[in-house]
């Protein structure tokens, strides 16, 4: 398989998850900010928004003060923001337009049209009304990738590397969001205030639809722990630590050429640590400084597998 087509497909799949991640975030904010907070409060639960992303300096740059309206424009509509929705389906597109070869006319459609739909919207009228559709709309157009890239392809090489891509960006973000959350969460309890700590942990579960299926498995009250266990080592969550690496993993070795036997091996002894790992460890070191470590090994394992299968990008 040439890397440059392996590269615009994990490419096209990374930036398709990420711009799901990113409206998760802004929507559970958005309703978030409904309910009766003081300004301190407010302007902390848009900052983590922008802190998830590492974005906090370049936008005071640009607006200073952290306002809701401010934050969500600059996350969705800011075209010199790499991180926003906008910059996000476009480059989605852009890489499965170089490959459309590679790709059913189905993913190649519903990429196209999702993008087309999506600069057609008007940001005042968006932004002046129920913004909440918007989001709803950027994670369905999502979940449609995948289905037509489940439902649509040979699972070949193809195949495999827009799974890695989707797979290791899901673990970074579901790790990033769990940090900063946790830590503005635990903040606020130290303040005292029960009500607001539970719709917060309420928030950090459905940021990864999370809500429904700890109800489930747990059934009682939302503590810290269990909340941390479930994004973190229960491979029966879709979006966990655990089930991302292990697909990350998986694809790995359906892919795995004479020089990534070492990328394979970082990828499975942590897929195995997650597999084996009990929440007491890592509450024992301290969940920030596990999710930080963890951070570096996917940025590791992305480094990686751009040297062992995709483009190489040249020094300046």
């Amino acid at each position: 398989m040439l890397s440059r087509t392996a590269d615009h497909l994990y490419w096209m799949a990374r930036y398709t998850e990420r711009a799901e991640n990113v409206a998760r975030m802004l929507d559970v904010n958005f309703r978030m900010s409904l309910l009766p907070q003081t300004p301190e409060q407010i302007e902390q639960g848009w900052g983590a928004v922008l802190g998830v992303n590492g974005l906090q300096d370049a936008y005071r740059e640009l607006h200073g003060t952290v306002t809701p309206e401010k934050v969500v424009r600059y996350m969705v509509f800011d075209r010199d923001n790499p991180s926003s929705i906008y910059s996000c389906l476009l480059a989605s597109r852009e890489n499965i337009r170089a490959v459309r070869g590679s790709v059913t006319s189905e993913m190649w459609e519903m990429q196209n049209s999702t993008w087309l739909e999506f600069r057609a919207l008007d940001p005042e009228k968006v932004l002046g009304s129920d913004i909440g559709e918007m989001f709803e709309w950027v994670r369905h157009r999502s979940h449609l990738s995948r289905g037509v890239t489940v439902g649509t392809m040979l699972q070949d090489e193809d195949f495999r590397f827009i799974r890695l891509g989707s797979f290791l960006e899901r673990a970074d973000n579901t790790a990033r969001i769990l940090d900063v959350k946790y830590q503005a969460i635990e903040l606020g309890a130290k303040e005292g205030d029960a009500a607001s700590e539970y719709y917060q942990w309420s928030a950090l579960l459905r940021s990864v639809s999370g809500f429904a299926a700890y109800r489930k498995v747990y059934r009682d009250l939302i503590t810290p722990r269990r909340v941390a266990e479930l994004l973190v080592l229960r491979a029966d969550m879709p979006r966990s630590l655990a089930r991302s690496m292990k697909e990350v993993y998986t694809n790995l070795t359906q892919v795995a050429n004479r020089q990534s036997g070492e990328t394979e091996r970082r990828a499975g002894e942590l897929y195995t640590s997650l597999r084996f790992g009990r929440i007491e460890d890592i509450f024992d070191v301290g969940l920030h400084d596990y999710l930080t470590a963890f951070l570096g090994k996917t940025d590791d394992l992305g480094d990686r597998i751009a040297q062992d299968f995709l483009v190489p990008v040249l020094a300046d």
